[in-house]
């Protein structure tokens, strides 16, 4: 069991220092030119001849952005793949194409073999990192738990919900399921998943017995499982900065999809030109090509990046990240209170402050006290000296929380300007009195 001592969960701020180290190139141009172009040639399809039944919703998703979440993409991706696979079968092709009878129809069917065997490698591809980055999570997650009968609890479990969400995925296929079908039971799996990994965090629903032994348990795990799927949480950061690029090969590939379900339904009466198979394969080929380079870079992102960071780094990051502090003056003889609320267990307060510059006394008392409920008060942090930019951190219960500074032994008064009270499970800004 790996050590949590002084360490708390990853922080977007965090995230950001780290991935500023991390840029990722950008895609080629063709992707965005190539993507327009399919896009284009399917619309000409529909131009001349207006949907049929079951295209709408095609189009309609074509129409729309694509999802916020990258795993949400990259499920999609291997959803899109695998329909314009299915398409690309020589089974399913328009009947004049299965009889090859043109030379242009001879040479079309050898080019979309080699689409869809790209296509195909990078499909494998996108499964491998799913497969690698899923294991990578949960093999973290169970570095920092007690390595006896607890860890083994957890790991049959999944192991248990895991066989059971493939016999339901295998119901589905054997009863007729379409790939769509398939991929919606496939995300709402991956839902479920996010859903019982928060669950040991807050020890509610399936995991709630089983937390009960985890005594041993660090806190600070407890914290990152809860929070690590949270909307505006560290992976946001993930998603601003490496979103982007997924959202524009996902709209891509599920252009080149449309585009071959609407010419294969429009085949006998618009027979595909040889310029738009060459348009066809330079997409793919540029498609395949990203995705896959794409895939290389992130995973190499992700399995380097850590849980855990020490409470002074991330207390010193968001203060930088917000470069957010309040000013006041402590008059000679006076003190300064700051009041603050702290709900979870085990919460760490940071704090980081400075003395505006003068030549006399360059030091200002400082002390944190616990406010029980009861008005009583005790002494977290002893009275001390400090001078212009020390800072600290404490672990909390939960509680209200009284922060001091003090004049009262100067005839000088002291502006004080402090910044990053902040605790490590909901990371956010305390209010000032």
């Amino acid at each position: 069991m790996a050590s949590t001592e002084g360490l708390v969960p990853i922080t977007r701020a965090f995230l950001a220092s780290y991935y500023d180290k991390h840029p990722f190139t950008p895609l080629s141009a063709h992707v965005s030119t190539l993507s327009s172009q399919i896009r284009s040639m399917a619309n000409d399809f529909l131009t001349q001849h207006p949907p049929i039944q079951g295209e709408s919703i095609l189009i309609n998703e074509a129409d729309q952005q694509p999802p916020h979440k990258m795993d949400e993409n990259m499920w999609k991706n291997r959803e899109y793949i695998e329909e314009t696979i299915f398409l690309l079968q020589s089974s399913n092709w328009p009947e004049a194409l299965k009889q090859q009878s043109t030379a242009d129809s001879v040479e079309f069917a050898i080019t979309l073999g080699k689409l869809k065997d790209k296509l195909h490698i990078t499909l494998k591809a996108l499964e491998s990192f799913q497969t690698k980055n899923a294991e990578h999570v949960f093999n973290t997650v169970m570095t920092y738990l007690p390595q006896d009968f607890r860890g083994t609890l957890i790991r049959q479990q999944r192991e248990r919900s895991e066989r059971n969400k493939q016999a339901e995925v295998d119901t589905l296929v054997n009863s007729g399921g379409s790939i769509h079908d398939r991929y919606a039971l496939l995300w709402k799996q991956q839902m479920d998943r996010r859903r019982q990994l928060a669950q040991l965090g807050s020890a509610t629903g399936v995991y709630k017995t089983l937390v009960k032994y985890l005594v041993g348990v660090p806190q600070v795990l407890l914290d990152f499982t809860r929070q690590i799927n949270d909307d505006d949480g560290p992976m946001e950061e993930q998603r601003h900065r490496y979103g982007p690029p997924l959202y524009s090969l996902t709209s891509m590939i599920l252009s080149i999809q449309l585009f071959l379900s609407l010419s294969w339904a429009r085949y006998d009466a618009n027979n595909l030109k040889m310029e738009q198979i060459t348009v066809l394969e330079q997409a793919v080929d540029v498609y395949t090509m990203e995705l896959e380079r794409f895939l290389t870079f992130i995973s190499e992102v992700f399995a380097n990046a850590p849980f855990f960071i020490s409470a002074e780094v991330a207390g010193a990051l968001e203060a930088r990240k917000n470069d957010d502090y309040k000013e006041i003056n402590v008059p000679a003889g006076k003190t300064y209170e700051v009041l603050l609320s702290v709900d979870a267990v085990n919460s760490y307060i940071a704090w980081d402050f400075s003395l505006v510059q003068g030549k006399i006394n360059m030091d200002i008392g400082f002390s944190l006290e616990f406010v029980s409920p009861t008005g009583e008060k005790t002494l977290m942090l002893p009275y001390g000296r400090y001078e212009s930019d020390q800072g600290n951190f404490c672990t909390l219960m939960a509680g209200s929380y009284k922060l001091i500074w003090d004049n009262t032994y100067s005839t000088f008064f002291k502006k004080v300007m402090y910044i990053g009270m902040l605790t490590n499970s909901v990371r956010c800004k305390l209010s000032h009195d």
